[in-house]
C-alpha cells in the first residue's frame, strides 16, 4: 500500500504538459550523461563517475536514487567485500533512447555550425 501511495503522489506532481514532465525526470545535465553510458549496458558506481567525469560522488549518489525513484534504472547491491554495486536502465529508462539520439544529432549540427 505504501508503494502505491508513493507513486500516486510522485503523478499528482507531474506537471501537465509532457515536455515539462521529460524535462523534470531528466533535466539535470549528470542524468542524461548517466543515461547515455547506461544506455550501452549495466555499469558498476566507479565506471559511471570516469565516464562522466567532474561529478562528486554526493551528486553522483543523489542523482542515481532520484532515477531510481522514477524508475528510469535499477541498482543491484552484490553481498561481496568490498561491495559491488551495479546500475542498468529499466524499460523505462531505455525508452529515452530516441530522445538522447536526437540531442547526440542536434548537438553534432550545432558543433559543425559553430565551431
Amino acid at each position: 500500500m505504501a508503494g502505491s501511495e508513493n507513486t500516486d503522489t510522485v503523478k499528482k506532481e507531474l506537471p501537465a504538459c509532457p515536455v515539462e514532465t521529460t524535462l523534470t525526470l531528466i533535466s539535470d545535465k549528470w542524468k542524461v550523461l548517466i543515461l547515455r553510458d547506461l544506455m550501452s549496458g549495466t555499469k558498476r558506481f566507479g565506471e559511471l563517475r570516469k565516464s562522466i567525469g567532474h561529478v562528486t560522488q554526493k551528486v553522483l549518489t543523489s542523482q542515481l536514487r532520484q532515477m531510481e525513484e522514477s524508475g528510469l534504472l535499477t541498482r543491484t547491491v552484490y553481498a561481496e567485500v568490498p561491495p559491488r554495486v551495479e546500475y542498468t536502465l529499466t524499460e523505462l529508462g531505455y525508452s529515452l533512447k530516441p530522445v538522447l539520439d536526437a540531442m547526440k544529432v542536434w548537438g553534432e549540427e550545432y558543433q559543425k555550425n559553430n565551431s
